[in-house]
């Protein structure tokens, strides 16, 4: 199986070079790499040029400058670099971030397990957080999803799913729809992805704001969309925090902001959601 890997990169200098050499050190070598420079105001394109001088594999898509904000400009890079390829010389979609680290076998354990699953769709491993010296898990979500840093999707679910949408919750969309769609999503736990950069430190939208504009992108409906706020707020043990992402969700539905996903999609979405919440309610 061939890789096509497509990473996004916004002021990725420092940690750019990590990434790209776990990239080189990978015991499968045929894959290609498109980094696409979105809008990188540091050395970034210095950096991205060294590798590509070095390695044919290497390639780059420069776009202009632009707000760096969660879910749809990443997306949109993403498909900026996708654009330059041939979809039908590639049998895996990777979309990785600019600032993790892969260990050795991960594109080869990726490999394996599309070859030895059929029905798989969607892999990744678990990322991994340096904590006191120490790289421990991240614990930012379950085990049994793959986290946007390190997608790989298998061609032919990729395409079923219509690609990526440029959108907040995007990387929970894909697993939703793929699912739906008789996919499996799956999680190898022996693959572990260090993250250099605290996820969000680059954003400029507010927590409330955010979590209400990704409720809404998301597709919930009101109810869910209220529940969700509510789980958000009791982490954070502030009632005005729910309040607060409730009206930016509430802000979002009364300017009837376009959704990137149909509503057959978006169905699918609250099902999946209803079903998970009554699997909660069950184990209670």
């Amino acid at each position: 199986m061939r890789f096509l890997i497509i990473i996004p990169a916004h002021n990725e200098e420092e940690n750019l070079p990590f990434t790209l050499d776990s990239l080189q050190q990978q015991s499968i070598k045929d894959f290609r790499v498109v980094v696409v420079n979105d809008g990188s105001t540091d050395k970034t394109p210095d950096v991205i040029r060294k590798y590509i001088e070095a390695d044919s594999r290497f390639e780059t898509v420069t776009l202009q400058k632009s707000e760096h904000q969660p879910g749809s400009k990443v997306v949109h890079a993403f498909k900026k670099g996708l654009q330059s390829q041939s979809m039908d010389d590639f049998d895996i979609i990777c979309k990785f971030d600019a600032d993790i680290i892969l260990p050795e076998n991960y594109l080869e354990t990726i490999e394996t397990a599309f070859a030895n699953n059929p029905e798989y769709g969607l892999a990744g491993g678990l990322l991994y957080v340096e904590k006191d010296g120490k790289w421990v898990y991240e614990e930012n979500s379950n085990k049994h999803h793959v986290r946007g840093p390190m997608k790989a999707y298998r061609k032919e679910c990729f395409m079923q799913i219509g690609g990526l949408r440029e959108t907040l919750g995007w990387d929970n969309i894909d697993s939703i729809l793929l699912e739906n769609l008789g996919w499996k999503e799956v999680v190898l736990p022996e693959l572990h992805v260090k993250l250099i950069k605290v996820k969000g430190a680059d954003y400029t939208i507010r927590p409330a704001d955010y979590y209400g504009r990704y409720f809404y992108f998301l597709g919930l409906n009101r109810f869910l969309a209220y529940i969700a706020s509510s789980k958000e707020a009791m982490k954070s043990k502030s009632v005005g925090f729910f309040f607060d992402i409730v009206k930016s969700y509430e802000g979002c539905r009364s300017e009837k902001l376009e959704l990137k996903i149909t509503k057959e999609e978006q169905t699918a979405v609250n099902d999946q959601r209803w079903k998970m919440l009554k699997k909660k309610w069950l184990k209670m």
